[in-house]
């Protein structure tokens, strides 16, 4: 049986050293596009594909936003459940495992040490496919995967040095009072769609407070990620 071991490149920090620290072992590395990334997502993708000395293949679902796909499940899109990362990711994904049934596939992920209870879950939930994580077993978090990507000369995606933890969506369904105020100040078009799609879906991302009734100073919102890079890159081999 042919197998193929494949990095599902999320555009983040932790996704990228991950990719890089396996490359050699990679046939092919998968970007998934949302229509709602940061416009600088994909200048990273280009400097990572340059960094790896591989193509990143970009795919994209037939729903292209995070609007399109809470209209696809209008009843089922609020909660702890996200049909953004349903539809416009995992649907992906699946299709892609459909059409190559036949292959023993093996999955490289960034989930950093921190995030080991994440990596067994995904352990459990995809029996079917061998599964690698760099970071887990390299034992790195996801500040020495930041500090990794300044000392190789990659410049982090814009939504990190704005101070958002994660390259996600600009607004992200999933994110709290804190991340939804800072979203309010950064980007207040995304802040002012994101709570007309809540009035028009009759939910609320917030349990049971719409975003045109947040209260501005309410929750927090920590600081970027940062790190000092030292030793780190060096003992690693990067």
């Amino acid at each position: 049986m042919e197998s193929l071991t494949v990095s599902w490149f999320s555009a983040g920090g932790s996704s990228a050293v991950a990719t890089k620290l396996v490359v050699d072992e990679i046939d092919k590395i998968f970007y998934i596009h949302i229509d709602d990334q940061h416009p600088d997502t994909l200048r990273f993708v280009n400097d990572c594909a340059e960094w790896f000395g591989r193509e990143i293949e970009t795919v994209q679902s037939p729903v292209k936003t995070v609007a399109d796909a809470m209209r696809y499940f209008d009843s089922r899109g609020f909660g702890r459940w996200s049909p953004c990362t349903q539809i416009l990711k995992r649907m992906v994904r699946s299709e892609w495992e459909r059409e190559n049934s036949g292959t023993a596939l093996r999955y490289v992920w960034g989930m950093d040490y921190q995030e080991k209870g994440r990596a067994d879950r995904i352990l459990s939930a995809m029996p079917k496919q061998d599964h690698m994580f760099p970071l887990v077993d390299k034992k790195l978090s996801k500040e020495q995967a930041h500090e990794i990507l300044t000392a190789s000369g990659i410049k982090r995606p814009a939504m990190y040095e704005l101070g958002y933890h994660n390259n996600n969506c600009l607004g992200c369904v999933k994110g709290g009072m804190g991340y939804w105020n800072k979203i309010r100040r950064d980007f207040p078009h995304v802040f002012a769609e994101r709570a007309k799609l809540e009035r028009e879906l009759g939910g609320t991302f917030l349990k049971e407070t719409p975003l045109d009734e947040l209260d501005p100073e309410a929750g927090r919102h920590g600081g970027p990620i940062v790190g000092d890079c030292g030793i780190l890159c060096q003992v690693i081999g990067l």
